[in-house]
């Protein structure tokens, strides 16, 4: 397929951006409660949701009927 390096392109940028976020949402939740239980806590419940998430999407192939061939 011709845009699936677009594709995955686009899937670890909004990684790299997620993983920026995250890092900077437990620093801030360090230096507002001391610990980083909080932080580990949704983390450990946006992996649950994702994941439960991820079992929704539809891995049946879709029906491919191409034009047929001239000879």
């Amino acid at each position: 397929d011709r845009s699936g390096p677009i594709v995955f392109g686009w899937i670890v940028a909004g990684h790299q951006i997620g993983a920026a976020a995250a890092a900077a949402f437990g620093g801030t939740m360090r230096e507002l409660q001391g610990n980083y239980e909080l932080a580990f806590l949704i983390a450990g419940m946006t992996a649950i949701a994702a994941a439960c998430i991820s079992l929704l999407i539809n891995t049946s192939k879709p029906a491919f009927d191409p034009e047929p061939q001239a000879a």
